[in-house]
């Protein structure tokens, strides 16, 4: 098919662009086709103000400034040292598939494409690569090679770092510098530490004592964590949700990062550290990423724009009744609650409204982060605007958009990309406080 030295040709579906406009670039020396479906279903996604829209008219701008035959049977170069492109067109592309399928939809013009290439460059290996894991399983059963989109993919390693690490035999010297203003050890006097990470939690133990400390990198120490660490009514029931409020309260630390499972707390102690320094941030906002059961649009909802909202905003409502019904209804952190709502200092908000906008002086929480793709989360992290604090929370083995993965989600992106940052701060929750059926569900269902 084309005049270099021939590579794999990898058949890109719909998604794996909408996903990631600059895909076209990362397959190497190797040769990328777009069936022309492909195109007319980006044409489909080219209008709105959603993320996939975005991605749909950044690939379609970077092909119009392309220069070349896209039909021809070399296809057009995708730059040096990479592959070229080259659009199919098969006008009986259904007729390929032999009646293997009752519809002739997109994604099975899409495999004929795939097979057709197969048969006109034996020699070569075609590869078809979807987000859709039905449209790989259909591919594999008509014996195609089909895989993920691989390249946005962080390493499975990098998802194992908690955090938090347990120091055990310590001298008992070194921890009574702990208990002496100003309550924290030089690393230089904590040798036993190895190689601590920028906002890193610690449990130090020497015995019966024990210390929870946290490493702060402009100090080059260690610094223990108040024991009785509260936020707005809010108390760490365990040494996980201390170190996560630790680095809540910490104006020093702009990014934070908290992972769990449901009923570790990730939310509740976000909101209510928010809460707590609310004196210090011009607005606190809430976010989530709406993701529709059972892929129903927003349009099949009853009511206006904000009734159709009320109902993904409910999760963090939730949250704020439960540090609601921790104070009493007199004291003043109750009545400054009720104003920080009633003046919008206090905001709930889909994710979805956040493009374009600048957030300064914000201390901004986005939940279920995981449902965020990394151009996503890349669009959110960019916001942010000098005094602004951002705050993910999520959990990485529950994912509810269809072509995202453990390793693909934007808050694993993060976890990955910002380890060592000393603007960064992450922990990773695992002791369920929410209730003892919610514990055991959590870890036996």
């Amino acid at each position: 098919m084309i005049g270099h030295v021939p590579g794999k040709i990898f058949v890109l579906d719909t998604n794996v662009i909408l996903h990631d406009c600059r895909c076209l670039r990362t397959f190497e020396e190797n040769d990328v086709v777009l069936p022309i479906v492909v195109l007319e279903e980006l044409d489909r996604f080219k209008r709105g103000s959603e993320e996939i829209h975005f991605q749909a008219r950044e690939c379609l701008r970077d092909l119009d400034a392309m220069t070349g035959d896209f039909l021809a049977t070399e296809g057009v170069s995708l730059g040096e040292g990479l592959g070229n492109l080259r659009v199919v067109v098969l006008r009986d592309a259904y007729d390929l598939l032999d009646g293997a399928f009752t519809e002739n939809i997109a994604d099975h013009r899409i495999l004929a494409t795939a097979l057709w290439m197969k048969k006109t460059a034996p020699d070569r290996s075609v590869i078809l690569v979807s987000k859709d894991s039905n449209l790989r399983v259909k591919a594999k059963s008509l014996g195609l090679v089909a895989q993920d989109y691989e390249a946005d993919k962080v390493r499975r390693p990098d998802l194992l770092w908690p955090g938090r690490r347990i120091i055990e035999g310590l001298d008992p010297g070194v921890l009574e510098g702990f208990f002496e203003v100003p309550h924290k050890v030089s690393r230089a006097e904590l040798t036993a530490v190895e190689d601590p990470q920028p906002n890193e939690n610690f449990i130090l133990r020497s015995g019966s004592k024990s210390v929870l400390a946290g490493y702060a990198p402009q100090e080059d120490a260690f610094v223990r964590i108040p024991p009785k660490l509260q936020a707005y009514g809010v108390r760490p029931r365990n040494a996980e949700q201390t170190f996560a409020l630790r680095m809540l309260l910490d104006d020093s630390i702009r990014l934070v990062t908290l992972v769990g499972t449901a009923g570790t707390g990730k939310t509740l102690l976000a909101l209510a550290a928010a809460l707590e320094c609310h004196t210090r941030y011009r607005q606190i906002l809430l976010a989530r990423p709406i993701v529709p059961l059972s892929n129903r649009d927003l349009g099949y909802l009853p009511g206006d724009v904000q009734s159709k909202i009320d109902p993904y905003m409910q999760p963090l409502r939730d949250n704020l009744a439960v540090i609601r019904g921790q104070l009493s209804p007199g004291e003043d952190q109750a009545r400054t609650l009720a104003k920080l709502q009633e003046s919008d200092r206090l905001v709930l908000t889909p994710l979805a409204y956040l493009r374009g906008r600048s957030l300064h002086g914000a201390f901004f929480i986005v939940d279920e982060a995981q449902n965020l793709t990394p151009h996503e989360v890349k669009t959110v992290l960019t916001r942010a605007g000098e005094g602004t604090k951002i705050v993910l929370t999520g959990d990485i083995r529950q994912i509810d958009q269809p072509y995202l993965d453990a390793l693909s989600n934007g808050l694993s992106h993060v976890i990955a990309r910002m380890h060592g940052q000393e603007l960064y701060g992450h922990v990773l929750l695992e002791k369920g406080e929410r209730s003892d059926l919610a514990e055991l569900a959590g870890r036996l269902l």
